[in-house]
């Protein structure tokens, strides 16, 4: 599958005749959103964790050199928290080309912080994508992540402003803190000498 998955996604249509869907956010949407909403809350979705397995050529990286961004992987039992957002349907079309980089929307079962259960979509790269770069160990994702940048920024900020974020939000994730205490570790050693 093409890593430009926007035609794919306007073929979608589960939430067709909806004027409101509810969309989950677990990468740089949980701090970065740049389009109109309703309602935002922080949420969760089950059997699912965030990954730093997918490539960025768009965002932060570059064609020749793709950055690192999370994606979502199945795994039985698993929460993963983020934030939701309820937006109009006319959102999505922004939302297409944000997610473009072989992200593919979801109907899935939000679980808001009030109590409520509610369907809504996610975006997620799945690993038939042509940018998936899969699984590597935190400290090579880290570096990774270190040399990475794009038309966003640098990759490292991405990785930084998430972790930031999951914190603030009194969220756990292993994998996210595990990959900053790399790039941060990198950033504060001392330079080798001669």
């Amino acid at each position: 599958m093409s890593h430009n998955t926007i035609a794919i996604n306007q073929q979608m249509t589960r939430f067709d005749g909806h004027t409101e869907i509810w969309l989950f956010g677990y990468g740089s949407l949980i701090y970065k959103a740049d389009f109109a909403w309703l309602e935002r809350r922080p949420a969760s979705i089950r059997h699912w964790v965030r990954r730093f397995w997918q490539g960025s050529h768009d965002h932060r990286g570059t064609p020749d050199a793709p950055g690192r961004v999370v994606t979502l992987i199945e795994e039985p039992d698993a929460v993963c928290a983020g934030m939701a957002y309820l937006i109009t349907p006319d959102t999505l079309a922004h939302l297409d080309v944000r997610e473009k980089n072989g992200y593919l929307r979801f109907a899935t079962e939000l679980s808001l912080d009030d109590g409520r259960r509610v369907e809504g979509l996610v975006y997620i790269a799945t690993a038939e994508n042509a940018a998936f770069l899969g699984p590597a160990s935190e400290s090579a994702i880290a570096r990774h992540i270190a040399r990475s940048a794009g038309p966003s920024g640098p990759n490292s900020d991405y990785l930084l402003q998430l972790a930031h974020a999951l914190r603030a939000m009194q969220a756990e994730d292993p994998h996210v803190f595990a990959i900053e205490r790399e790039l941060t570790g990198r950033r504060t050693r001392p330079a080798a000498p001669g």
